[in-house]
């Protein structure tokens, strides 16, 4: 008898607790050996763009997600996700699903994961820099993790009216960052946004960027006097912008990434010296993907 597979175009609405748990699981696993993560694979597409692939395996369940990138004469790129979970036990199809909504949320909760553990307990002050989709799922997440009393978002385009409930609109990056204890960068710009260099010792700085070519959204240079950390050290070092670019100028190096995620979540790495700003970049996991989806077979 043939069983459908089913096929989520639309996302449940997924409790940030739940989400923030299963990664904590997923990544935990990951450092025990019990999970695998592969490097991304990227093909180039003749004519132009790209689709990457991301895969991982967790539990009983093989999972890819597969991201074209496909640029428009004249206009903006196509890019779309859908992602593929498979049964490890039996080897067929679990679930499909349409990624879009599944990477913002996974985005957004690896981001604060690591806030989690990198931001002093008593962080009070949040400054999110971008309005959209990506930075208001990382504000949800970032409040299930610290009370935070204070809340300044900055984009070119956001208005008081369109703002989320509680959130101060800044006029600039710089007074949305000023003496904030946690940044969280969650635009799609492939130059820095702020000026890191300025930023109180301990300021947790998490940056996602876009699948721009080198994109970052700090210096290469700010990293030699930040604490780095990363998502999965193996893939993060060889894939964010601005660390491939601090690497190439002699600036930086993959061994002064502090730790990743499976290392922070176990007590392999050294926290943050709390002398310098702390910086956290995430360039998308299989592992993330795969977390997400399995989660969405028990709603």
């Amino acid at each position: 008898m043939s069983t459908r597979v089913p096929v989520l175009e639309i996302l449940p609405e997924l409790p940030a607790a739940r989400v923030l748990d299963a990664l904590r699981a997923a990544f935990t696993e990951l450092a025990g050996g019990k999970a695998a993560q592969p490097p991304q694979t990227v093909t180039l597409l003749p004519g132009g763009g790209d689709v990457i692939a991301y895969q991982a395996a967790q539990g009983d369940a093989y999972g890819v997600k597969v991201s074209p990138y496909l640029p428009q004469p004249g206009g903006k790129a196509v890019v779309t996700a859908w992602t593929l979970l498979l049964s490890t036990r039996t080897g067929r199809p679990l679930l499909l699903c349409d990624a879009g909504a599944l990477t913002v949320e996974r985005t957004a909760a690896t981001s604060v994961l690591a806030v989690d553990e990198l931001a002093r307990p008593g962080a009070a002050t949040l400054a999110v820099i971008g309005s959209g989709p990506v930075a208001r799922a990382h504000l949800r997440y970032a409040r299930a993790v610290r009370d935070f009393t204070s809340v300044r978002m900055y984009s070119p385009s956001l208005t008081a009216s369109a703002a989320p409930e509680g959130v101060t609109v800044a006029g600039s990056a710089e007074e949305a960052v000023a003496d904030a204890d946690v940044v969280l960068l969650c635009t799609s710009a492939a130059q820095p946004v702020i000026d890191a260099a300025g930023l109180r010792p301990g300021t947790v700085v998490t940056s996602i960027s876009t699948n721009a070519p080198r994109a970052h959204e700090i210096a290469p240079q700010a990293l030699a006097a930040m604490d780095a950390y990363g998502d999965h050290r193996p893939t993060v070092t060889a894939t964010a912008g601005e660390m491939a670019i601090a690497a190439e100028q002699g600036l930086w190096s993959a061994a002064d990434l502090r730790g990743d995620l499976p290392e922070l979540l176990t007590g392999a790495c050294p926290a943050p010296t709390g002398d310098r700003p702390v910086f956290f970049r995430s360039v998308g996991l299989g592992i993330e993907d795969l977390a997400v989806a399995r989660l969405l077979l028990t709603l």
